[in-house]
């Protein structure tokens, strides 16, 4: 099986790679009003960083789709709009999506190579009233020396902002920060080696503030160690802000009683 994170090449964008996530059994049972049928975004997570955020209206955004051999091939998933952190082959897998070869799907790089060179894929766009948004970052702490660049997207949908920070490696700029703006989801990255490890991840929870919720991911689970668990990330968290989920899907809602943020732990067994 490839490395987890590896240059990307043409073919590589048809392969698969590696995946994350363990359950907690001190965390809490997700809160049933979480799963309450309202007008309001649901998310599903697929494992690795791959999220689809459908909207109350139809329109679905895809993260980071992988074809990962653990997690096999979720079925019936499909996207009218689909994100590509960076091109590593385990975050640019559109075949995952049932849709793929659809003419109507939008397939947005947050990266362009020509040749050799890699370059940011600047996006500020409004698609069937998601509006997309791109923040150039890097895969590591020392500006992309390492593993290169990637990309922060954020997105809005049925007047909630979702932030994927993708495979980021560094803690973010003021600069960044600004261009993020508020969020009220964030989808962070905790499993280290590539990415932010759960001590890093925090302190860019810490920077970033979001007001709703925080979904991990990019971390080992019990059939995939080369990515830490989920635990760093956990320590020293209030219990109450900690939710497990049953399945892969949560409804947002904002209920003025559920405590905030809150960090919501999606599960996702491998497919038999």
């Amino acid at each position: 099986m490839p490395a987890l994170d590896h240059a990307i090449t043409e073919t590589d964008m048809m392969r698969s790679a590696i995946a994350c996530l363990v359950l907690l059994n001190s965390a809490v049972t997700l809160p049933a009003q979480e799963k309450a049928a309202n007008p309001n975004p649901t998310i599903a997570w697929y494992g690795n960083s791959f999220f689809v955020v459908k909207s109350s209206k139809g329109p679905a955004v895809a993260f980071d789709p992988h074809m990962i051999p653990a997690f096999g091939r979720a079925e019936g998933v499909k996207a009218d709009v689909v994100l590509l952190s960076h091109l590593h082959n385990d975050h640019t897998n559109v075949f995952a999506l049932d849709n793929a070869r659809d003419k109507n799907i939008r397939i947005i790089p947050g990266l362009t190579q020509a040749g050799k060179a890699i370059n940011w894929n600047a996006i500020d766009e409004t698609i069937k009233g998601i509006r997309v948004r791109s923040i150039p970052a890097y895969h590591d702490a020392a500006e992309g020396m390492t593993r290169g660049k990637n990309t922060i997207f954020v997105v809005d949908v049925d007047g909630w902002r979702i932030c994927h920070l993708g495979d980021l490696g560094h803690e973010l700029t003021v600069a960044q920060l600004k261009k993020i703006g508020e969020v009220d989801v964030l989808m962070v990255p905790v499993g280290g080696i590539y990415t932010l490890n759960g001590a890093e991840a925090k302190r860019v929870v810490a920077q970033i503030k979001p007001k709703e919720y925080i979904l991990p991911m990019h971390y080992g689970l019990p059939f995939f160690d080369e990515l830490l668990p989920i635990d760093e990330f956990l320590e020293e968290q209030e219990k109450a802000r900690i939710a497990v989920s049953t399945d892969n899907q949560i409804t947002l809602n904002r209920d003025p009683q559920r405590p905030r943020p809150l960090i919501v732990q999606l599960n996702h067994a491998p497919k038999k």
